[in-house]
Parts: C-alpha cells; structure tokens; sequence
C-alpha cells in the first residue's frame, strides 16, 4: 500500500506504487489512506501459508521443471483454466455465459473508439500473463475478467452466502476506509473529480462512481480491450456522471497534474 500525492481534499487508496504523474502543487494537497484503515499505513506482511510447491524446495523445482516444458505447460494451463472455471461454476458464477455474453457484443466497436494507437506498452505488459499468451492485450482475457473478480471475491469471503454478498464486503471495506479517510483528514472538501488507475474492465470505477455519484470518474487502463469492456457496459448504463475511460499508462497518464480529487490505485499488481 502507498501514500497518493493528490488534489487538496483528496482521498486515495492503493495496493501498488505512486504514478509519477498525479503531482503535487499545494502544501496540503497531500492524504494518505490504506485499503484496510485509515491514517498512515503501516504494511505489515500477513500470516499466508507458502504452498509446498513455492521455493527452494524439490517439489518447487520439479513443478519449475514441467512448466519450463512448452508443451507439457500448455496442457497444464489448459486443464488449470477448466479447473478455475469449474469451481467458479460451482459458486454459481456463470462464467461462460458471461464470457460469451462479451465477445458476442458489440465490444469490437467500442474498442476502435477508446484505443490510443499511438500508446507504447511495456515490455513487462506484452509478456503471457494470468494463463493468456496475450496477456491482458487480448479479448478472452478481457471477456473473463469480471468473471474471475467475482470468483476471487467468493474465494476471500468464504463465508458469504452469495457472490454479491461477497463483493459487498470486499468492495465494501474498501469504499469505507475511503469514506472514513476523507471524513477524518478532508471532510470539508467536496470529491467532484476521481481517478481509478488500473480500472481494469470497470468494477472498481462503478463502485466509485456509486459512491460519489455527483463526481466525474475516470477510469485508466493499459488494456484497450478491458476498457472497450468497461465502456460497453456503461453505455447501457444510466447514470448521473457518465464515466469517461481513457487508454493510458498509469505512470504517465498524460492527464493534468493536481486535477483529481480522489486517486484510487486498487487491487492492481504487476509482473
């Protein structure tokens, strides 16, 4: 988790590193906030149990060894998605009709709108990822991401008795450190402008933009395909602040310095 420099009155929350081009201008245009509190964070590693197979040990290496094996890999990637979307059906999760939903849509469209051609990805971003050859530069990986945010969500919140009750906590936690955030240190300043770097397909935007639905969200993504995603869907959506995407790296998003009230840089990771 990371402190986010932002406009006066702003509140953030992140899971990864500051992109340089959010700035700083004024002497108290500065808040901090974390995923899981309020107040500066203190990043503490969690009690995770490392798996056999991670390591140095001999079961690690043998596993290292059969994925290094091209063709032996690609089979295990295969039976590992089936796996993945099996137990995801389990959870009452309808991944394939929803996956198909996607690529049957209008998606293809939007795409040709949202992407900036002139982008450069890094060399990291066009590397396979997440089982995808493409990595997030493709339409499956696109098509399956809600999909897979929803399977995650049951999986953290075993307990829950429904995918949306376990979206309503984990989204739920993360809107309330915001929310306690900005009460505490800038609650006397209004959130009119919000950033979500790393939106990914949208999930994440929505959520801010029912929070605050006054303010003008924005949500960035490196993957013009998940953004072609996030933008069909609040095309049918009727909503007070329409959310504009924009197709961008978020270490230089091009956008004005000081110009967003709230930055939110949330469940992103890199490789």
């Amino acid at each position: 988790m990371a402190a986010i420099p932002a406009r006066a009155g702003a509140t953030a929350t992140a899971s990864g590193s500051l992109p340089r081009s959010t700035g700083r201008r004024r002497r108290n245009a500065v808040v901090v906030a974390a995923a899981t509190g309020t107040g500066p964070a203190v990043p503490q590693e969690g009690a995770l149990e490392r798996p056999a197979w991670s390591g140095e040990t001999p079961l690690s290496r043998l596993v290292g060894a059969l994925i290094a094996f091209k063709p032996l890999y690609s089979l295990m990637k295969l039976a590992s998605r089936e796996v993945i979307i099996r137990t995801a059906e389990k959870s009452n999760i309808p991944w394939r009709e929803m996956t198909k939903k996607v690529l049957e849509s209008d998606v293809y469209e939007v795409f040709e709108r949202i992407r900036d051609p002139n982008l450069v990805y890094p060399n990291y971003y066009l590397s396979p990822f997440h089982a995808y050859d493409e990595g997030n530069l493709s339409w499956l990986a696109a098509a399956e991401a809600e999909p897979a945010t929803m399977s995650i969500a049951k999986r953290a919140i075993p307990e829950a008795t429904s995918i949306e009750e376990a979206n309503q906590i984990v989204r739920g936690n993360w809107l309330n450190a915001i929310e306690e955030h900005h009460l505490k240190y800038s609650g006397n300043c209004q959130i009119n402008d919000i950033l979500d770097i790393g939106c990914s397909v949208g999930v994440s935007t929505r959520y801010l933009a029912e929070k605050f639905p006054s303010a003008q969200a924005v949500g960035l993504d490196l993957s013009p395909y998940f953004l072609a995603v996030a933008a069909q869907r609040e095309e049918k959506l009727s909503r007070q602040n329409p959310i504009r995407w924009v197709h961008a790296n978020g270490e230089a998003t091009g956008l004005p310095s000081d110009s967003f009230d709230l930055v939110s840089l949330a469940y992103v990771h890199e490789q």
